[in-house]
Order: C-alpha cells, then sequence, then structure tokens
C-alpha cells in the first residue's frame, strides 16, 4: 500500500498554534487520498514553531501530486493556525515543497498548490487551472476597492484593522511592535507634555531644543548646533527626509521677481544672475501645492497659517546650496515681500522657519504618505485581486507589500481621519492634509516614480554639478542592484516579449492598478497593459524600489531589502537570483559606509542593510 509522508510546519508567531481538528487531503493528477485527520485536539502537535510529520496511506498511487487540501475544524472554539509550509515525500522518495505562509481561521479550508511558479499559459490539467481560477474568484470579493475620500488612490474596503483579511492583518508581535513604537515615540519627543506646544504658539528659540532634548545622537546633536545657518538649510534640501522638491532653476519665474541687484551679494564667482542660471548654479524649491491649502482649524482658541513659498538656491564655489532669496507666497506685492540673507538676522531665519515647516508638510503628506504608503498599497490590493499565489510576479512583490494595508488601515484609523494625531499636531491637520493629497493627485505620474527619470526631471542628474547629492547616488545604485534582481527573475519566468503580452494575470494586475487602484486619473499615465519584458522588469522595479528604498530614504525602517525568511519561491534559479541580489546590495552598503566614515553629517537612508523590504511603518 502506497505511503506518503507530510511534514507540517507552523509559525512562529504568537498564538500561531492551534487545538484544533487539522484534515488534510492530497489531490493526485489521478485520483485523491482520503481526508485525514492529522491531529487530535490537546495531542501538543501544531504547537508554536513545531514541525511535525504525519503518514497517509492510500490503496493506489494517487499519480503527481497537484494539490494539497487543509481544512481546520474547531474543537472548542476557534483557534486560528498559521501554517508555513507543507512537505510530501512520495512513496517514490521525491520530496513535494507547499508553500503556505497563510492563516487558517474559523472553519475554512486552503487548498495549496506545489512551490514551483507558473504563468497561467503554462498550466495544462484542468485541475490546475481550475484551482487558479477558483483562487482569483475568491480574493475578488475579499480584497475590495474602496474611495476612502474622492481624489485619492483607492484604498482596501475595511473600515478598521480589526476588518482585514487575517492573512494581512499584523501578526501579534507586529500588533505589539506598533503600539510600543508609537508609544515610546510618544515619551522620546515627549510628545504628550509638548502636545499644547503644536496647538499654541511658539515663545522662542528654546522650545526647539526641548524638543530634541531626548534624541540623542551625534547627527541630530550636530543638526541642533547648526540648524539656523544656510549650509545646513541648504545641505537638507539634498540629503534630508524631503529631497525630492529642490530642481535646477533654467529661468526665473514671473511670480518670483529675483532681479540681479537682489541677490548680487550673495552671488560669489563674479558672474551675473543670468551667466548662473546658464551655469546651472542656481536652483529653486517651489511649494506652490500649498498654496489655497486650509490650514488647521480644529481648535478654534488658536489660529494656524500655511506658507506656500519659493526658495531660491545657489551652489557656490565650495559647491554648497546656499539659499538666496525666499518669497513665502506664490503671488508677490507688498504683502509678499522677497527675503534675503541680508535682512535682519531673524528676518531671515523665520522666512527660512517658514520654507521648512511647509518642506515639512510636502514631505509627509505627499512624499512620504501619497508617493509611497497610498501608491504602495494599490500595489498590493492589486496584486490580491489579479496575481494567484502561484504566480512568479505574486512570490516577487508579496515581500515588499507585506503588512502595507495594515499600517495604512492603521493610519486612517488612528494618525490621518478626523480627530486623529494629524489634527492635534500638524498645519494641516483638519482637512487641509487632504486637500494637499487631491491636489498632488492632479500631477502624479507613473514616470515620476521611475527614480532615474524623477532625478533627471528636476535637472539632478549630474554628479559633476553637485557632487553632495547623495541620495540621488545611492538612490541609483540601489534602483540598478533591483533592476538586475528584478531582470533575473524575469528572464526566468519569460522568455521573450510574446511571453508577457499573453500572460492575462499581469495584464490584468496592470489594467486593476490603473483603471480601479488610480481610478485612471487624468494625466496619471499608468499603464493599462505591458507589451515588453523591458516594460514589465521597469514596472515591478518601481513597486519594489517604492515600497522599500524609497520609502526608507524619506521615512525609517528595520525588515531589510534582499532578505525573504518566507520561501515564496522554491527554484534553484530563483535563489541564486536572490543571492546575487544580496551580494549586489552588500556591496551598494559598504561604498555607502566607506564615503560616510569620517562625514559629521553621513547619509545612509539608502543603504540597504537599513531599508525594509515594505511600507510596514
Amino acid at each position: 500500500m502506497p505511503n506518503y509522508t507530510v511534514t507540517v510546519a507552523t509559525g512562529t508567531q504568537w498564538f500561531a498554534g492551534t487545538d484544533d481538528y487539522i484534515y488534510m487531503t492530497l489531490v493526485g493528477s489521478e485520483r485523491c487520498s482520503e481526508r485525514t485527520l492529522l491531529d487530535k485536539p490537546l495531542y501538543n502537535d501544531f504547537e508554536r514553531g513545531a514541525v511535525d510529520s504525519y503518514d497517509i496511506s492510500v490503496g493506489e498511487d494517487l499519480g503527481e501530486i497537484e494539490l494539497v487540501k487543509i481544512e481546520k475544524k474547531k474543537y472548542w472554539m476557534h483557534d486560528d493556525w498559521y501554517c508555513k509550509y507543507i512537505t510530501v515525500k512520495t512513496p517514490y522518495g521525491d520530496y513535494i515543497e507547499f508553500p503556505c505562509f497563510r492563516w487558517l481561521v474559523d472553519d475554512k479550508e486552503v487548498i495549496l498548490r506545489d512551490g514551483r511558479a507558473r504563468l497561467a499559459q503554462h498550466d495544462k490539467t484542468g485541475v490546475a487551472k481550475q484551482h487558479r481560477r477558483k483562487e482569483l474568484e475568491q480574493r475578488q470579493k475579499t480584497y475590495r476597492w474602496k474611495e476612502w475620500h474622492p481624489g485619492f488612490p483607492m484604498s482596501i474596503d475595511a473600515k478598521a484593522h480589526s476588518e482585514l483579511p487575517r492573512d494581512i492583518q499584523f501578526d501579534s508581535e507586529k500588533g505589539v511592535d506598533f503600539v510600543l513604537n508609537y508609544s515610546k515615540a510618544i515619551e522620546n519627543l515627549y510628545v504628550n507634555q509638548f502636545m499644547h506646544m503644536f496647538q499654541s504658539s511658539w515663545g522662542d528659540f528654546a522650545d526647539f531644543e526641548r524638543i530634541f532634548v531626548r534624541i540623542k545622537n551625534t547627527i541630530s546633536e550636530y543638526v541642533m548646533e547648526h540648524w539656523k545657518e544656510d549650509f545646513m538649510f541648504g545641505y537638507q534640501f539634498l540629503n534630508g527626509c524631503n529631497p525630492v522638491v529642490i530642481r535646477k532653476c533654467t529661468e526665473i519665474p514671473d511670480k518670483f521677481p529675483v532681479t540681479q541687484k537682489i541677490v548680487q551679494d550673495s552671488l560669489e564667482r563674479g558672474l551675473t544672475l543670468e551667466e548662473e542660471l546658464k551655469e546651472g548654479n542656481i536652483f529653486i524649491a517651489d511649494y506652490e501645492l500649498l498654496d489655497g491649502v486650509t490650514p488647521n482649524a480644529t481648535d478654534p482658541c488658536t489660529l494656524q497659517y500655511l506658507a506656500a513659498p519659493i526658495c531660491l538656491l545657489y551652489k557656490n564655489s565650495q559647491n554648497k546650496i546656499m539659499p538666496i532669496a525666499i518669497q513665502l507666497g506664490q503671488r508677490p506685492g507688498e504683502d509678499t515681500p522677497i527675503f534675503l540673507p541680508s535682512d535682519d538676522e531673524y528676518d531671515w531665519l523665520l522666512a527660512k522657519i517658514w520654507v521648512r515647516s511647509s518642506d515639512f508638510h510636502v514631505h509627509q503628506t505627499v512624499t512620504h504618505l501619497l508617493r509611497t504608503h497610498l501608491i504602495s498599497e494599490v500595489y498590493g490590493i492589486a496584486m490580491f485581486r489579479q496575481l494567484p499565489a502561484v504566480h512568479p510576479v505574486f512570490k516577487l512583490l508579496l515581500p515588499h507589500i507585506r503588512f502595507t494595508i495594515a499600517i495604512n488601515t492603521k493610519a486612517r484609523e488612528q494618525l490621518i481621519c478626523e480627530c486623529g494625531l494629524f489634527d492635534k499636531a500638524n498645519g494641516t491637520g483638519g482637512g487641509g492634509h487632504v486637500e494637499l493629497v487631491q491636489k498632488s493627485m492632479k500631477t502624479f505620474t507613473y514616470r515620476s516614480l521611475c527614480f532615474p527619470e524623477a532625478i533627471k526631471a528636476r535637472g539632478m542628474e549630474s554628479r559633476e554639478e553637485l557632487p553632495y547629492y547623495f541620495y540621488r547616488d545611492d538612490g541609483c545604485s540601489v534602483w540598478e542592484a533591483v533592476t538586475s534582481f528584478v531582470t533575473d527573475v524575469v528572464d526566468i519566468y519569460y522568455d521573450k516579449d510574446e511571453t508577457v503580452q499573453e500572460d492575462e494575470e499581469i495584464q490584468a494586475f496592470v489594467k486593476d492598478v490603473c483603471s480601479f487602484g488610480m481610478q485612471d486619473f487624468d494625466k496619471c499615465e499608468f499603464p493599462k497593459s505591458l507589451q515588453t519584458k523591458e516594460q514589465l522588469v521597469e514596472y515591478l522595479t518601481i513597486v519594489i524600489f517604492t515600497a522599500s528604498a524609497q520609502h526608507a530614504a524619506v521615512n525609517f525602517g528595520q525588515l531589510f531589502l534582499g532578505m525573504y525568511p518566507d520561501e515564496h519561491f522554491i527554484e534553484k534559479p530563483v535563489k541564486e537570483a536572490m543571492v546575487n541580489f544580496r551580494k549586489n546590495l552588500a556591496e551598494v552598503a559598504k561604498v555607502i559606509k566607506c564615503r560616510n566614515e569620517g562625514k559629521k553629517l553621513p547619509y545612509y537612508y539608502f543603504s540597504p542593510d537599513r531599508i525594509p523590504n515594505s511600507v510596514a511603518v
């Protein structure tokens, strides 16, 4: 009588084990095994972190094992179970791996394909095709689009984290992590003690020092010492947390009437302003997006204000970026003067503070929230809706959208919702942050997510002209490493452009992102189809880079790029590609570390050993 041995691995998360009944059925190309009870309650099987083995005897050979069906039935009360993987040893000594990495909840069943990734057009059996179709049908019922606010990218249809599908909720450790990190941040910044400062006028510059009192490291101390100085103000445009606003200025805009006479004292090379423009030494940061945005009015006793400034910057003879003119509004006039470094010390300092305040609002709401969190959620929802677990792109992208939908749902519950933290501590709270996202969406394009193109579009690509733009240099290195890895994986499964065109699932994924996730917004230019392998590589690179490296550069993280603890791929060529990816990333990290040695302001936000795999914080 043929005998199959199955090995079942339970996850290590808190409460991953179960005391419920677990049944298994092996589905072969010839016949199925009988439904077999693997565990009985209180037998101490399927405990957290356990690896248990069982024998399943059958009357006849099942043929090639195509599917494994797992069922969990309630014993006393429902006890969720996290299954990592199942390995089946056939009577002939072959081992077949079935990655799972899913929760079994209630009395529902999970049906698994073996770990080999396959495109839909390469499935030959009716069983495989039917499983693929039913999986997507169920997923599309579970992962539904919903508009949180008009003009926003679409999000998941869930009002609270608890309403999310179990597989994309924070696991217990991550959930506790979120609470502890949130509490720790509040404690470290004295936010509770200083909340009144966010909702009232600050009396003197010592207030800044009191905010910094609990942040003790070399960089923060250096910044605290030099934050008032022009060189530090300019440096932050290149290598601060929002290094995506500054652009080369080739012509002074009419709305910002800066003349040679106004700035001549700040120009060092003996050239006129027009000549400096032609030499590529003038840069500009324009916060037009904030023009007309409603300031926070949630506290009627405290008036709050927003500015939409324009800042002109000059690359001096030491290649430092220095501010030379600031206008705090978009319409010049007597009420909107141009501030200069030669003005009274505190007039100039306050003008810079207003620019930095505006930069904060754009950073938090546009650069961070919209362009990493919300767009990554769009990719994640479309992936679950259109790509089955057996698809190679699903396996490739899953680690990079891990917990993204969960963290965004938490944010909509606690941070950016009405009466959330944004309303209490942010000048755009009370609805201004919503207006800012809506305005930004009108100019948000797919091409702007392509890192090298975004740098070039701002005229910031020359390393000779801007030798200290580390955000650009490190970002391009990581972009190239991700592109190389994605190319290796795509080459394994797509032999020619026609294979991409014939992949109905990848085409549905791309279309779902554009037509539903981005709601076909005018000028967004997200593709509705992909025609070549090159286009597919770029598309997947954008998804991975945005969710990992770009988010890290404008935020922070803890799960590192290139590390894939859940082995969704089992094929040797893909594992070799992962090894090469990690080697390339290690080389990038080494170069960054060497460059940073001895620097008072090291830049490490794009260092791969500090880049999380996904938007999970």
